[in-house]
């Protein structure tokens, strides 16, 4: 029997239906296909782009036994020089100027078995020729880990240390300010701190900055040693030499040479290279000298690692504030802390253990300095401590030292 006419015209709708998916789907399939491959392009396009302005032509490329790349650059063609302000920049080997008591042999020396050699892992493999400096390559892989490939290794955390209880980073710092300040130098304990997630970072450095009158625009110029699980810059759990600045407030700024400014002299150590050996609880300490002074001749801040590492300069001129004097020198240590699962974080400052347990067990910052109004390297003076979980990480201060860090989680830091 034939179906009624209205099932009949149903039927047919039906049909006709399903032969418009059957042809529809694989085409759909294939514009999303379209779609991605489009992006993947550019993508890749992209990250083309930026490893070609991260990693300059190489005199010599060493292979690093901990799998970094370090390129040798010739020296007039480094970052630094792709920055508007420094197109015709006449490079300086060395300052025109030092500060009195520039070299510092240890004085109250809060670790008698510290060892304030640098060495770094790739020299176990070859070292740059003169004329050129080391800069760690920028791999594909670093850039496809990125959250953003145009601005990789631009910015940074807000991090200059506050009062605030910040739910993400946390403190344990010294500062000094009341004065106008044209350098600092810090001692600075190397430990290789665990960090719990790949997003946390635990460093020890120092803040160089400059505030306007109303603290809101900010010039800083910062170093020190980094544990970083942060996919911005690395993807490994070795500490690294590094420094950092900006001249807006941390609207932008640069780590190391991976976009211009600093201007590297130095061949012999790679900044945001690992190095080694770290310090031993209840054992060897290691430990890096860092030493940032104003060139009152032409003013531009230098910096100098142990006694004999001078590793260059940031010009005076890529700053606003900063162009002519500090407001205020910090230094300690900084975590950020996640809070996965509403617990604290399990990431460790410094040594991982409170300042009270004392030396070769608590980390330190050592022979505290700053070159004031009169041109004078003293000691710490007008200074206070910000402690932002003391329960988490903690400060115990000397002289011209201190005794820093903490274990993060713990019985007393829930």
């Amino acid at each position: 029997m034939a179906p009624p006419c209205g099932s009949g015209r149903r039927w047919m709708r039906a049909v006709k239906l399903t032969l418009f998916l059957f042809f529809l789907i694989p085409m759909s399939s294939v514009g999303i296909r379209n779609t991605n491959t489009i992006f993947d392009k550019k993508n890749k396009l992209e990250i083309q782009r930026q490893l070609k302005r991260l990693n300059k032509p190489a005199l010599k490329t060493i292979k690093s036994p901990d799998g970094d790349i370090i390129d040798c650059i010739d020296i007039k063609k480094q970052p630094a020089f792709d920055h508007p302000l420094l197109k015709n920049h006449t490079i300086q080997m060395r300052p025109s100027s030092y500060p009195e008591g520039l070299l510092f042999k240890e004085s109250n020396n809060v670790s008698s078995n510290s060892k304030p050699k640098i060495t770094q892992t790739w020299h176990l493999n070859g070292r740059c020729p003169e004329g050129t400096i080391p800069i760690r390559r920028t791999k594909e892989e670093d850039l496809l880990k990125a959250s953003s490939v145009a601005n990789y290794g631009r910015q940074k955390y807000n991090s200059i240390p506050n009062d605030n209880n910040n739910a993400i980073h946390e403190y344990a710092t010294l500062i000094e300010e009341g004065d106008t300040y044209y350098g600092m130098n810090a001692e600075i304990n190397v430990w290789n701190p665990q960090v719990q997630e790949q997003d946390e970072l635990s460093l020890a450095q120092f803040w160089l900055a400059a505030a306007d009158n109303n603290g809101v625009n900010r010039d800083t110029i910062e170093g020190g040693v980094m544990k970083q699980v942060y996919h911005e810059l690395h993807q490994d759990y070795r500490t690294r030499l590094f420094t950092f600045w900006t001249n807006n407030g941390y609207q932008s700024g640069c780590y190391n040479l991976q976009c211009p400014g600093f201007v590297q002299t130095d061949n012999r150590l790679a900044f945001g290279a690992s190095f080694e050996p770290y310090s031993d609880y209840g054992g060897d300490q290691s430990s890096v000298n860092f030493f940032v002074f104003k060139d009152n001749v032409h003013g531009h801040w230098w910096l100098q690692l142990g006694d004999d590492f001078l590793m260059g300069y940031w010009p005076s001129s890529i700053f606003s504030i900063l162009a002519n004097s500090a407001t205020s020198v910090t230094w300690g240590g900084e975590v950020t802390n996640y809070q996965r699962g509403g617990q604290h974080t399990t990431t460790q400052m410094g040594s991982g253990h409170f300042p009270e347990e004392g030396p070769s067990r608590a980390s330190f910052f050592q022979n505290l300095k700053v070159i004031d109004h009169e041109l004078v390297l003293r000691g710490p003076r007008d200074n206070r401590e910000i402690v932002t979980h003391p329960n988490c990480y903690n400060l115990l201060k000397g002289d011209d030292f201190f005794y820093y860090g903490g274990p993060g989680r713990s019985p007393v830091c829930p």
